[in-house]
């Protein structure tokens, strides 16, 4: 299966050679079928009520926690700085219950 890296973003234009996609639920289906090496995460996407970047680290701590699963490498490319901190703290927690792919 190839391995793909995963952008989540509401504006900012994906790198090259990454799927862009602009919603949580998005990029948690893609998690789910299980070839994604690397996502980079924005916390604001223009409406709350879709979800947040920090919606995907709680999906992922869990599906760690209670499911095994092997989270990929993990970057949070947010300018919101509390929001970022809270997400780098959730990605910490997930290192520390899991494995984490280099």
């Amino acid at each position: 299966m190839k391995k793909v890296k995963v952008f989540l973003d509401d504006v900012r234009i994906a790198p090259k050679g990454w799927i862009h996609v602009f919603w949580p639920n998005e990029a948690i289906e893609l998690l789910q079928i299980g070839n994604v090496e690397e996502i980079s995460l924005d916390h604001d996407l223009g409406d709350d009520a879709r979800g947040t970047g920090y919606d995907v680290i709680l999906w992922i701590e869990e599906a760690v926690a209670l499911e095994g699963f092997v989270a990929p490498k993990i970057l949070v490319h947010s300018a919101n700085i509390s929001a970022r901190l809270k997400m780098e703290q959730g990605i910490q927690n997930i290192i520390a219950i899991g494995k984490v792919r280099d």
